[in-house]
């Protein structure tokens, strides 16, 4: 699929919108909102060259979109994460032109929570002149439809693994289907680009959701899968209101995690 079909596709699917497992059906063409709130122009709230990812992306010129496909009580970009109205509107053109301004500085072009604004940013790679290669900055929540077209374009697949009980999902993301979304789109991932699954571990979630998702990332994904394995949560936004999830997370807890990941075989895990 060329970028136009990829284009032409994006569009079909917008009309009555399938983005994310969410399906809502408006006509985003129209203006029409759905959940994410997303318009027909990309709203972002960040971008600069970021140091900050991967030891393997870095430098990494990173855009930043207001307008989630889920909203996470705990998100640290939050609330110009999950409020379009918070970013400013940038056109497709000058998308393209900020990735070739910055692109003899980084190493890709790395699209942070785009998955509301797939079709802004398939149009802005038409403007797109170097061979940069495309990082995909994901929650994992986006649907079949989304990943058939990304798998045409993204090089790099930087995928959130958050939960693997779809009850803590419901409760601190309202993202229902997170968990078959996130196993169909890692595993479409491994096999059309490279992947990198991040795993933040969330305080008291040990067993029911970090623990499976290395298991699971085992038997469905391979030993040798990139994961980085993240001990950065902290209680921001509104995570105050959800008392077992308002703290940091414990020496203990995090060690646990990288020992079970170690016992399970995994040989291409970093710590961040």
């Amino acid at each position: 699929m060329s970028i136009i079909k990829a284009i032409k596709k994006t569009k079909s699917l917008l009309s009555s919108c399938t983005l994310c497992p969410r399906r809502c059906r408006v006509n985003r063409l129209k203006g029409e909102k759905g959940f994410c709130r997303a318009k027909t122009q990309a709203r972002i709230f960040g971008s600069h060259v970021h140091y900050g990812e991967e030891p393997e992306l870095v430098p990494s010129g990173t855009l930043f979109f207001a307008g989630c496909t889920m909203h996470c009580v705990y998100c640290q970009n939050a609330p110009a994460s999950v409020n379009p109205e918070l970013g400013e509107g940038w056109s497709d053109k000058k998308i393209g032109q900020w990735i070739n301004k910055i692109s003899k500085k980084c190493k890709n072009i790395n699209f942070v929570s785009p998955d509301a604004y797939l079709l802004n940013i398939a149009e802005s790679l038409k403007y797109k002149q170097s061979d940069l290669p495309v990082v995909w900055n994901s929650s994992s929540y986006y649907s079949e439809d989304a990943a058939d077209i990304l798998k045409e374009f993204v090089d790099i697949y930087l995928l959130d693994f958050r939960y693997f009980s779809q009850k803590c999902s419901d409760k601190y993301s309202n993202a229902l289907g997170y968990v078959k979304a996130a196993k169909k789109n890692h595993i479409i991932a491994k096999k059309h680009g490279k992947l990198i699954v991040r795993l933040l571990i969330l305080p008291d979630h040990i067993d029911c959701c970090a623990k499976p998702i290395l298991k699971w990332i085992r038997n469905n994904l391979g030993k040798d899968t990139r994961i980085n394995i993240m001990d950065q949560y902290y209680p921001c936004y509104k995570a105050e209101k959800y008392p077992e999830i308002d703290r940091r997370l414990r020496t203990q807890e995090y060690i646990e995690v990288l020992k079970y990941a170690r016992s399970l075989g995994l040989v291409n895990t970093t710590c961040n």
